[in-house]
């Protein structure tokens, strides 16, 4: 885990492995989504707008998926210092907060048909919600203290992010604990609700999408590597160029 720490190892290794998440993301979530809305069979109850789990389900997924990744990301920045981790975590909140819109978007549309409306105060939908406001409060913490350099407000912004994971549980365990239009959990350790029609093609959606956030990430993580690599490099050159205008004076 240490060794995967270190900036130049880890390029070497996302080098090669950014392009295999993202193609093999592709084909599947591809794959999935065009079996989903092509040829899946419609629901008994709900008709042709079941097709839309296809995407719905995935995005929350990961919504929640991605705050935990930026928790963990946070947690080990805190305790252990690893140089990535602070890069690991800002990587994982862009895609977080997208497939978390994507989650509400899809599941308005959704409820529309389902419910008679576009949104209703409910646990699941409201938690969904404050956790796409959590992203953008995370956002604006992680571009302030790349302004102002690594140090203290990286703590602060790591700290929102063990804070803020408080939530992810609240989402999951809402339809349990209060009284909830939305459905409940219809997979769970060891079960499932869903026809195997559904959810077998559901399963491979969800691992296509999860393929893509993880290129996706290490594809940012490599993107702000390389950011904070040329800032370094105009730094030194910036001092070099002063210490040469002194000694000419």
């Amino acid at each position: 885990m240490h060794g995967f720490a270190n900036p130049a190892r880890f390029l070497r290794l996302a080098r090669w492995l950014t392009p295999i998440l993202l193609v093999s993301g592709l084909l599947l979530a591809g794959g999935a989504l065009a079996y989903g809305l092509l040829f899946a069979p419609a629901d008994r109850l709900m008709g042709d707008t079941v097709r839309i789990l296809y995407i719905h389900v995935p995005s929350a997924w990961l919504g929640m998926g991605g705050w935990t990744t930026i928790a963990i990301a946070s947690f080990v920045e805190l305790v252990w210092r690893h140089p990535l981790a602070t890069i690991a975590a800002r990587a994982a909140a862009v895609p977080g907060a997208v497939f978390t819109a994507i989650c509400l978007a899809t599941g308005s549309i959704w409820g529309r048909p389902t419910w008679g409306t576009w949104w209703v105060w409910d646990g699941r939908l409201t938690s969904m919600l404050v956790l796409l406001f959590l992203y953008f409060g995370y956002l604006a913490l992680a571009n302030a203290a790349q302004k102002d350099g690594v140090g203290g407000g990286s703590r602060v912004t790591a700290i929102f992010g063990l804070v803020g994971a408080i939530n992810v549980p609240v989402i999951n365990r809402s339809v349990v604990w209060w009284n909830s239009l939305h459905q409940p959990a219809s997979i769970t350790m060891g079960k499932s609700a869903i026809d195997p029609a559904f959810l077998w093609p559901l399963l491979i959606a969800m691992l296509g999408f999860s393929l893509l956030f993880g290129g996706v990430v290490l594809a940012r993580m490599r993107a702000i590597l390389a950011n904070f690599q040329a800032e370094s490099r105009l730094r030194r050159r910036a001092m070099a160029s002063d210490a040469m205008a002194g000694v000419a004076l």
